[in-house]
């Protein structure tokens, strides 16, 4: 779908929800629409995209899944998948021809340590060409798994606190960015192990005899432009377009490297009260921003001839049956939200929302 024929208006309406047992932690979408879900019962769940039942599990893992990232196979259904576990990144595929519906941790194709045994493992994201991992941790530490060679890099630089999130950038084949709960974005050439550039969040102005949360980075995402978002506990959320590629601002200056944290290229609204807990591009114009207690919003990204950004609320929902969100997945073509996280008795739950003009 074009992103011209993208979903603008109000009409999404919901559509189910799934129960777990143990809170959601993480989501993402397969190749083929399946729904991957983490708890923090240390088990995975895959859901058909249609029937919504359970067609594949992994339990056993003996930690929290923090984060989940599906690697498509030409000759398979189901993707591989990537999970961060504790310290540990371990990779579970599902091929064709296999009738075993739950796996445990013996099954893994990999594992691997990439922390100190008392570090936690935080988002991971896979490189563009599917040849690499980077991970982020507790400790502040961020980092680079070479898959073929199960070498792993970490960074010269760490964030001074934990760090949630990490992400390659588009056509940029050696660099990535990170956020934390130092409130600052890292941006590195991963390939030197090099800090290139950072940009520090400043402190909310508070109101009289108001104390505001601090400007910790709890969500993060990059479009295929290379225009960065970031949410923060303190409901502000940043749009970064330096590194945007083909915008006039790129046009006029050829760079070596990704300028997306130059601050004369970072707007930033309050779109939200409440942390944001999950972003998400729908297509390269459009945000989706969702709050810890389940407020979504979508934003359109204006851009004028002479460079200038600016974000532009279109509506909100809120959530109906999910207490806490953790985490927010859109299919591609803009027409499905899901969330998950807590419901109201403490149990993991998966919310689904629909866009009903679109058959």
């Amino acid at each position: 779908m074009h992103e011209s024929e993208l979903p603008t208006l109000w009409p999404f309406s919901y559509e189910r929800c799934l129960r777990l047992p143990g809170q959601v932690t993480c989501l993402n979408l397969g190749g083929g629409g399946h729904i991957y879900a983490g708890s923090s019962d240390g088990s995975v769940r895959v859901y058909d995209s249609t029937s919504l039942k359970v067609l594949k599990a992994i339990q056993g893992l003996g930690d929290e899944v923090a984060s989940i990232v599906c690697c498509p196979k030409p000759d398979q259904v189901l993707d591989d998948i990537y999970i961060s576990v504790g310290c540990r990144i371990i990779s579970f595929g599902f091929p064709s021809e296999s009738q075993k519906l739950i796996q445990k941790p013996s099954d893994a194709l990999m594992s691997i340590n990439v922390g100190e045994d008392d570090d936690v493992l935080n988002e991971l994201s896979l490189s563009g060409n599917k040849d690499r991992l980077a991970f982020c941790c507790d400790s502040g530490t961020v980092g680079v798994v070479d898959l073929a060679s199960k070498v792993v890099s970490t960074m010269k630089a760490k964030h001074s606190s934990i760090c949630g999130c990490v992400k390659f950038i588009p056509n940029r084949p050696s660099e990535l960015f990170s956020a934390g709960y130092d409130h600052a974005l890292y941006h590195f050439d991963f390939s030197q192990r090099k800090l290139l550039s950072v940009y520090n969040i400043p402190p909310s102005a508070a109101a009289s005899g108001m104390t505001l949360s601090p400007p910790f980075v709890m969500s993060t995402a990059i479009s295929s432009t290379g225009t960065f978002a970031a949410g923060t506990a303190d409901g502000r959320l940043l749009l970064g377009y330096g590194g945007e590629k083909g915008s006039a601002h790129a046009r006029n200056k050829r760079s070596k490297k990704w300028d997306g944290l130059k601050t004369d290229y970072i707007i930033e609204l309050k779109p939200a009260e409440g942390p944001i807990v999950a972003v998400s591009f729908v297509g390269d114009s459009h945000l989706l921003v969702c709050t810890l207690m389940g407020s979504i919003t979508r934003l359109a990204v204006q851009r004028d001839d002479k460079g200038g950004v600016k974000l532009e609320t279109e509506w909100t929902i809120q959530a109906k049956d999910i207490e806490k969100v953790n985490s927010l997945v859109i299919v591609p073509d803009g027409t499905r939200i899901i969330l998950g996280g807590l419901d109201k008795k403490g149990g993991g739950i998966i919310e689904i929302w629909n866009n009903a003009t679109v058959v």
